[in-house]
């Protein structure tokens, strides 16, 4: 064989060897990836059973109900569009309160209701770290001042 046939069995080898890791790696992350949906995709496109999946939107107002367990809590997520109720067991996180914004993991159930394995509570669009907005101050001040 010839160095030039090698060089080409060579690199041959070598493009199948990257795109069987890269098959190996998306068919690993597709067992792994969460899809997000809004209660109102979830109305028109119907439930996603059977997988791992992100519900988002607010917490409704008047919705939250804690177990006397203390671990449970039942609410429903809404987009102001749709609503789905959301069943979750574990330490809810300090931002999560009725009106806020959430992202729950976990999926579906054929009822329709959404069981969550971890919730993701969600600052607004107007919140501000208070380092920044301390700083944020200061320097209106200074602002002012040199005025």
């Amino acid at each position: 064989m010839t160095a030039k046939n090698q060089r080409l069995v060579l690199a041959l080898l070598a493009v199948a060897a990257i795109a069987g890791a890269a098959l190996l790696a998306l068919s690993a992350l597709q067992d792994q990836a969460a899809f997000f949906y809004a209660p109102s995709d979830v109305r028109k496109s119907g439930l996603p059973l059977g997988r791992a999946v992100r519900l988002g939107g607010m917490v409704e107002a008047g919705s939250v109900t804690r177990a006397a367990d203390g671990v449970r809590v039942d609410f429903v997520v809404t987009d102001g569009r749709a609503t789905t109720p959301v069943r979750f067991a574990g330490i809810v996180p300090d931002l999560f309160r009725e009106g806020s914004g959430v992202v729950a993991e976990g999926s579906f159930q054929p009822d329709g209701s959404f069981v969550a394995t971890n919730l993701l509570a969600k600052h607004d669009e107007k919140y501000m770290p208070p380092e920044v907005a301390g700083k944020m101050h200061e320097t209106k001040t200074l602002d002012q001042n040199a005025k």
